[in-house]
């Protein structure tokens, strides 16, 4: 199924891997109201449905939405609340960019009938597409594994001190996904020269949190990659030099990584 904005690519195996973050795209009516159209794809999680692609190879579902998250963030809490009450993080329709500078010229910031309009038009049809495809592959198999791909900037002091560990594996505190799950995919990322922490600042977004249901046999993880693993982050990204462009054999080593980690989750999901 494709849409103009949304790609499910449907398979077989007890896997589906999302794309949240990977969009770019801006309705053309909104593109004036935002101060920079750099800045608003800026926090786009880049490249991550390329380092990904081998993964109807292996018979994993994806799901991927076209839309830049500064438009509206489809793995946020559709109530608004936040997932990390007390730390600095941004909105379902973020006003702000992961810096703290405002996306928005002054006065250009969606309301509530806009937010609730962008939430039916985009958030809305993304989750009934992924509830679909869990739920169809549910029926073939006991166990499901929802694998959600995300990669962030190395440094950003306001959401997190220092550099950012390489590979973030996100569990809800355990709660997402089955304890043999989280340690397949530790164990992966802890044989690579890189470094790594389970449930660190980032402990999964919406998506994790509300799938990962490991009774029912719906497991969900997240991983969130430091973006120096697989491509040349500037320490002071500007419009010159981020993104950085696509490299298949500057990402070759992450790449053969990832395969190992989504190896590991159809082994666990076929292990039910």
């Amino acid at each position: 199924m494709t849409q103009d904005w949304l790609t499910v690519e449907r398979a077989e195996q007890p896997l589906v891997v999302s794309f949240p973050h990977a969009g770019t795209d801006i309705p053309a009516e909104l593109e004036p109201r935002f101060v920079s159209l750099w800045a608003a794809r800026r926090d786009a999680d880049w490249w991550v449905d390329k380092l990904y692609d081998f993964a109807s190879e292996i018979g994993a579902t994806t799901v991927r939405t076209a839309i830049s998250r500064s438009v509206i963030d489809v793995n946020r809490d559709p109530s608004g609340a936040s997932l990390y009450p007390g730390q600095a993080t941004t909105e379902l329709c973020p006003t702000t960019d992961f810096d703290g500078a405002p996306l928005y010229r002054g006065g250009a910031a969606p309301g509530d009938a806009e937010i609730t309009r962008r939430r039916e038009t985009y958030f809305t049809p993304y989750h009934a597409a992924l509830r679909a495809e869990l739920d169809r592959l549910r029926k073939i198999h006991p166990r499901v594994v929802l694998f959600d791909a995300h990669s962030i900037r190395s440094r950003i002091p306001r959401l997190f001190e220092g550099l950012l560990p390489q590979f973030n594996i996100g569990t809800n505190g355990g709660r997402s996904c089955a304890d043999a799950l989280t340690g397949a995919v530790e164990d992966v990322c802890a044989g690579t020269r890189w470094s790594h922490v389970v449930d660190g600042r980032f402990k999964g977004g919406w998506t994790t949190r509300h799938y990962g249901a490991p009774e029912r046999g719906f497991h969900a993880i997240q991983l969130e990659l430091a973006c120096r693993g697989y491509m040349d982050e500037p320490d002071l990204p500007s419009p010159d030099n981020w993104p950085a462009p696509y490299s298949q054999t500057r990402a070759g080593e992450m790449r053969v990584v990832l395969r190992r980690v989504l190896d590991a989750c159809l082994a666990f999901a076929r292990s039910g």
